[in-house]
């Protein structure tokens, strides 16, 4: 990590470390996909962008050849793949000594199409599929004994995206930018309702 990040890595003194070392209360992860990934044998990424990007020493795409890793999602970032889940839940458990994990986002964002009506927009069954492939997959590295205790859905409501403004839903809640911000629920929502009723 000192070569590839050099004077970027900030420096800590024997005492800063050793109170630092063990300190974390929880983990907490943003989860939303999962990519191909191979070694990066060229620094070419790494003198164009200078970043942390190029800091991983890593090439991650979604395909691999004409194999697409999973099923695209709106964002051109963002594919389903929940399996992946499952596997970053067991190596943090392995690498890190299994720390309590909390999920902090994960979700799919679908298209924000004006030319679509509101009652259309509801039917957001690739929500649905990806929301029970992760947290099936999420369960399953928790019975693999991963220390997860939590999970935030990305999210409650369609809002502004940082990078990406209004152009994409990522809402269990449709927003109607149009009508006062009028929420209705997609299907999703009673998908999740009955997910987290207790089973007897």
């Amino acid at each position: 990590m000192r070569s590839r990040v050099g004077s970027r890595l900030p420096k800590f003194s024997p005492s800063e470390s050793a109170s630092l070392k063990g300190s974390i209360d929880f983990v907490g992860i943003n989860h939303y996909t999962t990519f191909y990934t191979r070694h990066n044998s060229s620094n070419l990424i790494g003198i164009v962008l200078n970043d942390t990007i190029a800091d991983s020493g890593a090439v991650t795409l979604p395909f691999n050849g004409t194999k697409v890793i999973g099923e695209r999602a709106n964002s051109i970032w963002l594919y389903l793949v929940p399996e992946g889940m499952r596997s970053l839940m067991n190596y943090i458990k392995q690498k890190y000594g299994n720390p309590l994990v909390v999920i902090t986002e994960n979700g799919m964002d679908d298209p924000n199409n004006p030319f679509i009506s509101i009652k259309d927009a509801l039917k957001d069954e690739k929500r649905i599929r990806y929301y029970n492939g992760y947290l099936s997959s999420l369960l399953a590295s928790i019975k693999d004994g991963c220390n997860v205790k939590g999970y935030f859905a990305w999210s409650l409501l369609d809002n502004w995206e940082w990078s990406a403004g209004y152009t994409c839903r990522f809402g269990l809640y449709f927003v109607d930018y149009k009508d006062n911000q009028k929420r209705y629920p997609k299907q999703s929502v009673e998908w999740f309702k009955n997910f987290l009723k207790p089973t007897k």
